[in-house]
């Protein structure tokens, strides 16, 4: 077995956990490959996260459209603080290969977003300056005209991304096996422009014409725009693994780490 490791970051506090994580593997048999951005993980039974979400949705750049079978599972080890798709935490890192040699975890599918050529696990976004009052974004879903977006920017997050940023501007929480989008107005002026639900198998365009300066978000990756644009986004022809460990689900991540009750 041979397992890849994508770090991009760990304080001094937590680099011992790794050190226990690493020499666990070698002792166990089983090979470790580090792998950092541009990198392959062809080959790799598993592709180990060590850090937070960011680091967990930033692994989705390895992610090659010519041979998506061949990407391994991701199993999220948080070193960070939230950690909502993250498997375990850094103190259970040397446990974890235990239950992954005993075949005790499960594969959960997550869909992806395709969008000008790349792929976001959780959301693509786009989002006013600064500098500009508002942002006017006309949105279409399979060529209807929705409306036009006047505020801070929009979301279309997919199931995975419904527990992030879309979350904290009033959208829906989705189940990983809902075959839907959310589309999130952030801060719209009109307050009666919602969140939506279409489903996965729809082509949503957003379009923006003549704003200044801009952002696009996709997952953890910003990039400044200025003018007009348009982006395609539809769900990508395939999906990726997360992997969960022992009793954890989905709803049990939501009552643990966004304090639901018991």
């Amino acid at each position: 077995m041979e397992i890849a490791l994508y770090i991009r970051h760990i304080d001094d506090e937590a680099k011992p956990y790794l050190a226990t994580l690493t020499e666990t593997l070698h002792r166990s048999g089983i090979t470790t490959r580090q792998v950092t951005d541009g990198d392959s993980v062809d080959g790799c039974d598993f592709l180990f996260t060590i850090g937070g979400d960011g680091t967990l949705l930033s692994s989705v750049q390895f992610v090659h459209s010519s041979s998506p079978a061949a990407f391994p599972p991701i199993l999220g080890i948080n070193f960070g603080h939230l950690g909502f798709l993250t498997a375990a935490g850094k103190e259970n890192a040397g446990t974890l290969v235990d239950e992954l040699l005993q075949g005790h975890y499960t594969l959960e599918k997550r869909s992806l977003l395709e969008v000008n050529g790349g792929y976001a696990l959780n959301e693509v976004f786009l989002h006013r300056s600064d500098a500009a009052s508002l942002l006017r974004i006309e949105a279409t879903v399979d060529g209807d005209y929705v409306a036009t977006y006047a505020g801070d920017g929009v979301i279309v997050a997919t199931p995975t991304g419904s527990t992030a940023y879309s979350l904290s501007c009033g959208g829906p929480i989705l189940t990983p096996n809902s075959r839907c989008l959310a589309i999130t107005p952030i801060s719209a002026h009109t307050l009666t422009l919602r969140p939506i639900i279409v489903p996965d198998t729809a082509t949503v365009v957003m379009r923006v014409d003549g704003a200044e300066t801009y952002t696009l978000g996709i997952d953890s990756r910003r990039t400044t725009l200025h003018g007009s644009t348009q982006l395609t986004l539809r769900r990508a022809p395939f999906s990726i693994n997360l992997v969960r460990t022992g009793s954890q689900s989905f709803f049990s991540a939501i009552r643990d780490k966004l304090s639901w009750g018991s």
